[in-house]
């Protein structure tokens, strides 16, 4: 009898781990993006980003075993309806988790009244304002893009390396728009350079010559356009059209190639601006790269692709080294698979993550955008990309760090 107990005992634990699996419900994230709105051109390939990171978790056996799910969201770039997708999501779909939103004015309502209220997890792979650094989140707001704090720094630069020292600025007004504005003008000044003018514009609107009026000055070289591209386009027809202004410097909501379809590239060739970007010769960029490529033939040149693969690629992590799909449980592992101490694995390695978590050892994921080491206030470190149009092109001028 003796030597049946072990065997006894195996067979046991076998089948408590069978039913365990069997009871273990998927995983499901679901991805709050525009579909349609200012940022809709933005939304999609975000999705798809988030998709291909599905596909790979799941080609390497899943989350605890599982398929991970994806259920979207159409924020239509605009607070109220991200806030009701948001809503449906958690309380209709039964996500999990949540990924997005990308607007910084639909990602804040979000985190207020839904992520802490209903204790889910949010990372957004877009969202720069620095209002969401001190945000009263419960720690349930992360991102996986640098705060325009940094941002304002980076562009600050770029505008003085142009030959500009005296500038005016139109801003979006939302969290975004008045937070990059602002983190500008403090490096642009500092710098000592001049803002002539701060002006912001509301969405939606047929015509902006009011605003462009307000903005322009004998004295202004160029417009500084913080904003998205469905209203940016009537801005700059019509700064060209009145003879506002000739010369622009644009942030990452603006990097967008319809641009040139819309009003010709000779108006736009020389333009700078810049975005959060990763070095591209990383291994894990050139993976999300080739596989973004292989998966839907081309990568467009947006921004915030690679920071929607991460967010989702670490939400799946913290589940998994959890050992549950509870959306406290993964928050609380949102840290300890982004950060150091842990063995390094990289995009397209969730298999090899499983593993060494299955062997109680740490991991430390090194994303596609780069550094994905989450802070206290789950803000994230990264490098900028110095982005122009040429030749009717979007193209990458250099990837770099901002002088703090």
């Amino acid at each position: 009898m003796t030597v049946k107990k072990p065997l006894i005992g195996a067979i046991s634990a076998v089948a408590l781990a069978t039913s365990i699996s069997a009871l273990a419900e998927p995983l499901k994230i679901g991805v709050l993006v525009p579909l349609t709105g200012d940022l809709q051109s933005y939304g999609e390939p975000a999705l798809k980003a988030a998709q291909l990171a599905a596909k790979e978790i799941n080609a390497a056996g899943g989350v605890l075993g599982e398929d991970v799910e994806i259920s979207s969201g159409d924020t239509q770039t605009s607070p109220q309806p991200g806030v009701a997708a948001a809503q449906k999501l958690v309380n209709i779909e039964g996500v999990n988790a949540i990924m997005g939103a990308l607007s910084s004015g639909v990602t804040i309502p979000v985190a207020q009244s839904v992520a802490k209220a209903e204790q889910i997890p949010q990372v957004s792979s877009a969202s720069t304002s620095p209002v969401i650094t001190s945000l009263d989140d419960d720690d349930f707001l992360f991102r996986t893009v640098p705060s325009d704090a940094f941002q304002g720094v980076a562009l600050s630069e770029v505008t003085q390396e142009k030959g500009y020292e005296n500038v005016s600025i139109i801003y979006i007004n939302n969290d975004y728009g008045k937070g990059l504005a602002e983190a500008f003008t403090q490096a642009f000044e500092k710098a000592g350079g001049t803002v002539s003018a701060t002006v912001a514009y509301e969405q939606g609107q047929a015509a902006y010559r009011g605003e462009l009026q307000q903005a322009a000055s004998d004295d202004a070289e160029a417009l500084v356009l913080v904003g998205y591209p469905e209203n940016g386009q009537t801005i700059l027809r019509q700064a060209l059209e009145g003879g506002f202004f000739r010369n622009f410097v644009f942030t990452d909501g603006m990097k967008a190639p319809e641009l040139v379809d819309n009003l010709g590239a000779q108006y736009l060739e020389g333009s700078v601006g810049t975005v959060p970007q990763a070095r591209d010769d990383s291994p894990g960029a050139q993976h999300f790269s080739s596989a973004y490529e292989s998966e839907y033939d081309s990568l467009p040149p947006k921004p915030y692709l690679d920071t929607a693969y991460d967010a989702f690629y670490l939400l799946s992590l913290a589940a998994q080294a959890a050992g549950s799909t509870d959306s406290v449980a993964i928050r609380d592992q949102l840290r300890a698979v982004a950060n150091p101490p842990g063995e390094q694995v990289g995009p397209g390695e969730f298999e090899k993550a499983v593993k060494l978590l299955e062997e109680g050892k740490e991991i430390d994921y090194e994303g596609a955008s780069g550094s994905v080491n989450f802070d206290d206030n789950g803000d994230v470190p990264g490098t900028f990309g110095e982005w122009t149009f040429k030749d009717g092109e979007v193209v990458t001028n250099r990837i770099f760090e901002p002088k703090m």
